[in-house]
């Protein structure tokens, strides 16, 4: 697959050929579903907490006698029946939302994802995101020229993507990530994808040491 390199005043500075194991991938919206949602559950933390009947203060004397009394038999005023009482199946601090999901089912996710992505023509490969003019107002021209007005987009450098992040960090809907943090969940969060040429070389060097071969 070929596509266009621009520079950051979107005039075409030549033709790379993409790797197709990464950019020319079959939709699986099963695995990308099922890769997010482990990915969501793992930074989920548990802050709810209720306290059960056993937790509670007090309820240890039975209120009144079983029978005689002609009011409904109690044993606890602690009972989830009471006010004050403890919380029926509340949610606890110990729950545990973290999943596992295996590498190459993570990777197959990636690449089918950036796959459907490039085909939607959502991708825009430029020559490089460094920029002379190091200021958050020429980097937000520049992704007006590449992608429109209020561009919603996900920049993906090589390297140095903490400068780049610190140049968008205060423009809306835009962010950055290095190639090898690439992720899913980042990925669904932006309309557009950025990348420089370095960073398609990253991807494909990162996948190829994981997999100790060829993808």
């Amino acid at each position: 697959m070929k596509t266009d390199v621009h520079n950051l005043g979107r005039e075409v500075m030549g033709i790379m050929d993409l790797p197709d194991p990464i950019f020319n991938r079959a939709w699986n919206p099963a695995l990308v579903h099922q890769v997010l949602t482990v990915f969501l559950g793992n930074r989920q933390v548990p802050y709810a907490s209720t306290k059960g009947r056993g937790d509670v203060r007090g309820g240890g004397k039975k209120p009144w006698r079983q029978k005689g009394t002609g009011r409904a038999r109690q044993g606890s005023i602690r009972s989830p029946l009471w006010r004050g009482g403890g919380v029926s199946h509340g949610p606890a601090t110990e729950k545990n939302f973290s999943r596992r999901v295996n590498k190459k089912m993570r990777q197959i996710a990636l690449f089918s994802l950036l796959s459907k992505k490039m085909r939607e023509g959502e991708v825009v490969v430029v020559d490089s995101l460094k920029s002379e003019n190091a200021k958050t107002r020429a980097m937000a021209e520049a992704l007006s020229n590449l992608l429109g007005n209020k561009p919603n987009a996900l920049l993906i450098a090589s390297d140095g993507s903490k400068i780049i992040h610190r140049l968008v960090s205060n423009i809306p809907h835009v962010d950055a990530i290095s190639a090898r943090s690439l992720n899913v969940y980042d990925i669904l969060k932006h309309k557009n994808l950025v990348l420089d040429r370095e960073a398609i070389l990253t991807l494909l060097k990162h996948y190829r040491a994981v997999n100790n071969s060829t993808i």
